[in-house]
């Protein structure tokens, strides 16, 4: 059968989950939906609100990092997201563990905070590679729809401070970690850690590159392109650029 991920195209966790099966050269089909509106077809393939979710022969997961190791599962031991050395992999885990946690939801929430008072770029943004009939409901209904989407993402002027406090820690720490002119963050090559972090940091830096969240520079609000332009300075920022430039349409 033909495997089918179940998403929300500008979604950074479903980025993650959709650049590891384009590296893997698997064969896809993208179901991509709104955020919210997403929950119909989550719930209908699994009984859940959250993607990505993938659809495959012998069911389906229903987390970004499970469907990491599915692929890994149909990738060659050398280029697998997670090495098979245990100290290697143990390393990697724990930093797309920690990116999971600690990076996806803070970038999400600031981005969003930002993007939300422009009715246009909001609408734009949400509705990227989503069917037209979930567009046309979210325009009709955009006032209540950012609503509920503050509301459920906790987005508020001081959870963004928060948000973004938490960002410029994190680049700090990853940056520190690069100082020593390391290509990866781990294992001498691309792995799991490279891919999540600069999956999830996508949303604050607003990569080249990225087939899900594209948001013209000249449309971006002027306090956000100034934050932007701050992280993308750092050393982690530039890595992340780099990864996006160098690795997002290579094949394993």
């Amino acid at each position: 059968m033909t495997l089918r991920l179940v998403t929300i195209p500008i979604s950074h966790y479903c980025e993650k989950a959709r650049w590891a099966l384009e590296r893997a050269g698997l064969a896809f089909v993208e179901d991509g939906h709104v955020p919210l509106w997403h929950w119909r077809a989550a719930f209908a393939v699994k009984g859940t609100r959250t993607v990505p979710i993938l659809v495959h022969e012998a069911g389906a997961e229903t987390d970004s990092t499970d469907i990491l190791h599915y692929v890994d599962a149909r990738t060659a031991p050398e280029a697998r997201l997670f090495p098979e050395d245990p100290a290697q992999r143990a390393e990697v885990e724990q930093w797309e563990e920690r990116f999971d946690r600690s990076l996806g939801p803070h970038s999400r929430r600031w981005a969003y905070f930002h993007l939300l008072p422009d009715r246009d770029l909001a609408l734009a943004t949400v509705a990227q590679g989503a069917p037209k009939a979930e567009a046309v409901l979210t325009r009709a209904l955009f006032p209540l729809y950012a609503a509920l989407l503050r509301r459920g993402l906790n987005i508020t002027p001081q959870k963004s401070m928060e948000s973004l406090t938490k960002l410029h820690k994190l680049f700090a720490e990853v940056s520190e970690v690069l100082a020593d002119g390391r290509p990866y963050l781990c294992a001498g090559r691309f792995t799991a850690a490279d891919l999540t972090f600069a999956s999830l940091a996508a949303p604050a830096l607003l990569p080249d590159h990225h087939p899900g969240f594209v948001v013209p520079w000249e449309r971006v609000p002027a306090a956000m392109r100034t934050e932007v332009e701050k992280l993308r300075a750092t050393p982690a920022g530039q890595f992340v650029l780099r990864m996006y430039a160098e690795e997002r349409g290579k094949k394993a």
